[in-house]
Order: C-alpha cells, then sequence, then structure tokens
C-alpha cells in the first residue's frame, strides 16, 4: 500500500507554462483526503519554489535544493540542513578558478538565493540570466580575506558536453556533483555540487524514517537525471514521456508534464480513480 508520494516540480509536475494542471491539483487534494503523505522534492531553493507555489498549496512535505534541505510545508520548519564545510567550499573554488570556469557559491538553506560567484570572460548564457533572476543577492568571490564559509552548493552551467561534466566531475572530491538539465534553455547541464549525504533520495529516505513509512510504501515520479536517486529509492517509480530517452528506457513511463503525467501515474497503481 503506498502511504507516501515524492514528485518533482519542474518538468514533472509544472508544465511547460509554469502552472499546476487542474487534474495534477485535484490529485493533490484526493491524496490528502486518502492520509497519503505527499512530497515535492525540487532542485529549487525555498526562494524559487515561492515564485511558482503560492503557500496554500496541498503538499505536506518539501525536499528542497536536492535534497539540501527538508522542510515541513505547514509550519515551515526547517527539519534537516546539510551544507558544505567552509574548508571544502574553499577547495573547490580554488579548483574552479583554476579553470577559469564560471561558478556560484550558494548561502546555506533557507538562504540560498543569496551567493557569491566568479565569472569568466565567457560566461554561459544561462549563467548570465540566473544572475539577473537573483540580481541584488550577489556578491564577486574574494579569497582574501574569503567573503564564504559553509555553503549549500555550487553552480556550474556548461555546454550540453557530458565529456566536460566528467572531466570537472573528477576533480570534486568527497561531495556529491549532480547533473540537471537547464530549466532555462532545455539543453545545457548545470552541474552542481553539494555535501556527500545530499540527494532527493536521501531527503525522501529522512522523511520515511521520521515518519515510520517503510521503502515499499512509496512512490516517486520525475524527469530529469538530479530524480535518479530518488527513482531509484521509490518501489514505483515512473518517469514522464517528456524525459530524456535515456531515462525513459530505466523507468515505466507515464504522460508528460503538460498531460497529467503525475495523475497519470497515481491513478496507474489504483491510488486515486479518474
Amino acid at each position: 500500500m503506498i502511504k507516501m508520494i515524492i514528485s518533482d516540480l519542474d518538468g514533472t509536475l509544472l508544465t511547460s507554462e509554469q502552472k499546476i494542471g487542474d487534474k495534477d491539483y485535484q490529485s493533490l487534494l484526493d491524496l490528502g483526503e486518502r492520509n497519503i503523505i505527499r512530497v515535492i522534492a525540487t532542485g529549487r531553493s525555498p526562494f524559487s519554489f515561492s515564485k511558482v507555489i503560492p503557500r496554500d498549496f496541498p503538499i505536506d512535505y518539501l525536499v528542497f535544493s536536492s535534497g539540501a534541505g527538508v522542510m515541513d510545508w505547514k509550519t515551515g520548519e526547517i527539519l534537516i540542513d546539510r551544507s558544505l564545510s567552509a574548508g571544502k567550499v574553499e577547495e573547490l573554488a580554488r579548483i574552479f578558478y583554476s579553470e577559469e570556469i564560471s561558478f556560484k557559491v550558494l548561502a546555506p538553506v533557507p538562504d540560498n538565493h543569496h551567493y557569491v560567484f566568479f565569472q569568466n570572460g565567457n560566461p554561459h548564457p544561462d549563467f548570465m540570466r540566473r544572475m539577473e533572476y537573483y540580481r541584488g543577492y550577489e556578491k564577486k568571490i574574494c579569497f582574501s580575506p574569503p567573503n564564504f564559509g559553509e555553503a549549500s552548493q555550487f553552480l556550474i552551467i556548461l555546454p550540453d558536453d557530458v565529456k566536460e561534466f566528467d572531466r570537472l566531475s573528477r576533480l570534486c572530491l568527497g561531495v556529491k556533483v549532480v547533473r540537471a538539465t537547464s530549466p532555462i534553455d532545455h539543453q545545457s547541464i548545470w552541474m552542481e555540487v553539494f555535501h556527500p549525504e545530499v540527494s532527493k533520495g536521501t531527503g525522501c529516505r529522512f522523511l520515511c524514517d521520521k515518519l515510520e513509512i517503510n521503502q515499499d510504501e512509496t512512490l516517486g515520479i520525475g524527469n530529469d537525471y538530479n530524480d535518479l536517486d530518488l527513482l531509484d529509492f521509490t518501489a514505483k517509480s515512473f518517469i514522464v514521456e517528456n524525459a530524456p530517452q535515456s531515462l525513459k528506457d530505466m523507468y515505466k513511463i507515464v504522460t508528460s508534464n503538460n498531460n497529467n503525467g503525475f495523475t497519470d501515474a497515481i491513478t496507474s497503481e489504483g491510488i486515486i480513480f479518474p
């Protein structure tokens, strides 16, 4: 029996117009009436999440920043916060700086819309768009004296070049490196570097332990590479039709995010009925 349902947000629960479909919204209400725990697991920070989801949205928990934080949605309490140490942040920042790679170092959760950054002479367009989106929250990085400490993550934006992602990943020791497809241009690779225990899967495992829900009582829905840890954790795992083909070869496929894929997944398991 499924007791917890976890969904990714962008490209899964959100449509391409950054909205929640009427059927999917009603499904969330129906799940609440059945006392099934509703979780969104997203790469967004609380600040970014609040830009697209209202405070009265019908969920129970939010796994945010890819698992760097977990929030009780009803109370707003931060239940876990996993950060990179100041020493590890400086080590990685110096590596990326020496590679002349533009990067951002995001503050610890839940204030990780604040960041320090290094920008090379040819920054990726996605990098500049995010700079504009978070205008007023940025500072140029300084090493002497350092103007940074602990951090929730690093963000590097690369062209669609898996070999370069793999090369840079090998430089990052003792951390968790996550690949995501850009939600802005839908092609570029976002390379995110976290505390080694951070993932959407570990965030959901924390909630299962807290709520005494077994792993075999979970269902997950996603659309991208940063959902792999989540989908490998959940007992029932689904990928939406708009996901990359390599992921559709790994999990059961449901309809796209623009065609109520969330509802398709839970109705296919008989949790609610259309």
